[in-house]
């Protein structure tokens, strides 16, 4: 647009000086012969409109470039604006962009805090149910020792009163000396029945001496017996393993044969570990209903063997988190249960040795447990048998295998620390541990 104009204006220039130089040309052929007398002062006319002309030109090209800085200027200035302009928005956006998230991290933490706050008045919610419960459980045992203080001092009370009765029935004969040979009489006849009921009394407590007597030479003659079945089905086992011996004498397993059984195992590791995972939260349940019993029961000493059970268990399996499986070697045992043989390598035999010895310890443990709150012979009723899992690791022997021979331990300690004895086992270390010979006839494991 400023171009056009600024040629439209050169051309306007140029037809005014193409005019001026026609009325020169005409002015000279009307005058001729007055063109050499006004030659000077045309010559100086022209050269004054040359100058002029020049002068206007250079005015123009003076005014046209002065024209395209200001419109080069005013260009670069809407350029500049521009780019501040696109600067202060990518700016801002920017801001903006770092406000937006700035926030959205502070309602992140803000939510994180109030999470956590939850999590913790949840947490108190349950502590203050746990500790009103435990409260209700003190105060029910409260009670209940309370109840059995007021029927002491009802009986001792009604003793009082039958002696106060006794002693009056005695300063009456004191003083009644008519009655006096009467009532000696009666006296005489009473501590005739008297020593009748003692003597009675006397018969029973010998009776009952000899029933215990005749019950404990059962027990012992069960326990022989038991030993010598024992001892008769160890003796077939040595036959089974002599002959089986005999009969295998050249059998060793191939290298393929020991990679395929190893294979086994540690697939069989595996799936042994899985399953008892998977019975972790009925075991928890189960916990806690026998736990109610027991205080409901006021078996104090029972539930405080089951709360050090439930804590050993507990670190055993943290224990078992950073277990790591290795290759303990091929199979070097055999032991015989059930009418089948077992074969087992060297870890597997102490791991079996140790679920009897455990067992026997567990049980010595519940059962004077249960001897020193009153209870009832019952080696099946506590949590210990029912699990039987403490100390296993599903190292090369299935979990049944375990449980069976720890609860044969245990049955027997349990015996021992229900009747103070000890016929299976002895007490070192910190620990009940049982007989070797006790053991052997348990768990006949047979090296090969």
């Amino acid at each position: 647009m400023k171009h056009s104009c600024l040629s439209r204006i050169a051309m306007l220039l140029a037809l005014g000086v193409v005019s001026l130089l026609s009325a020169s040309v005409v002015a000279v052929g009307q005058g001729g012969s007055d063109r050499d007398q006004q030659r000077p002062q045309v010559r100086e006319d022209r050269q004054q409109r040359d100058n002029k002309d020049q002068s206007d030109r250079q005015q123009r090209q003076n005014n046209e470039q002065e024209q395209r800085r200001q419109a080069e200027e005013q260009r670069r200035n809407a350029d500049r604006q521009a780019q501040d302009q696109q600067r202060q928005n990518e700016d801002q956006q920017r801001r903006q962009g770092e406000e937006q998230r700035r926030n959205a991290e502070l309602q992140r933490r803000n939510q994180k805090e109030a999470d956590g706050r939850r999590l913790d008045q949840e947490r108190q919610a349950e502590e203050q149910r746990r500790n009103a419960e435990l409260q209700r459980r003190n105060q029910k045992e409260q009670d209940g020792r309370r109840l059995d203080q007021e029927r002491q001092s009802e009986e001792q009370r009604r003793n009082a009163e039958q002696q106060r009765r006794n002693q009056k029935e005695v300063d009456g004969r004191r003083f009644d000396q008519e009655r006096q040979a009467e009532e000696q009489r009666r006296i005489a006849e009473q501590q005739r029945r008297t020593q009748k009921e003692v003597d009675g009394r006397r018969f029973d407590q010998e009776r009952q001496a000899e029933g215990q007597r005749r019950n404990a030479e059962q027990q012992r003659r069960q326990n022989e017996e038991q030993l010598r079945r024992a001892e008769q089905e160890r003796q077939a086992r040595d036959n089974q393993n002599r002959q089986w011996r005999d009969q295998n004498q050249s059998r060793r397993l191939s290298d393929r044969q020991r990679e395929e059984w190893r294979r086994r195992e540690d697939a069989s590791l595996r799936s042994r570990q899985n399953e008892f995972r998977r019975g972790e939260d009925q075991r928890q349940r189960l916990w806690r209903e026998h736990e109610r019993r027991l205080q409901e029961q006021r078996r104090l000493n029972q539930w405080r063997f089951q709360q050090r059970y439930w804590e050993r268990l507990r670190q055993d399996q943290v224990r078992l988190q950073g277990f790591t499986y290795y290759d303990y070697g091929d199979p070097s045992y055999r032991y015989y249960r059930d009418n089948r043989y077992f074969d087992v390598n060297q870890y597997g035999a102490d791991l079996l040795r140790r679920a009897v010895n455990q067992g026997y310890d567990e049980g010595y443990r519940a059962g004077a447990a249960d001897r020193q709150d009153g209870w009832r012979f019952d080696y099946e009723g506590g949590d210990a048998f029912g699990d039987a899992t403490y100390g296993y690791d599903g190292y090369y022997v299935d979990v049944s295998e375990y449980q069976y021979y720890f609860r044969e331990g245990f049955r027997r300690g349990y015996e021992d620390g229900y009747y103070g004895r000890s016929q299976y086992g002895l007490y070192s270390n910190g620990s009940h541990n049982i007989l070797g010979d006790v053991l052997s006839l348990i768990l006949d494991l047979r090296r090969y």
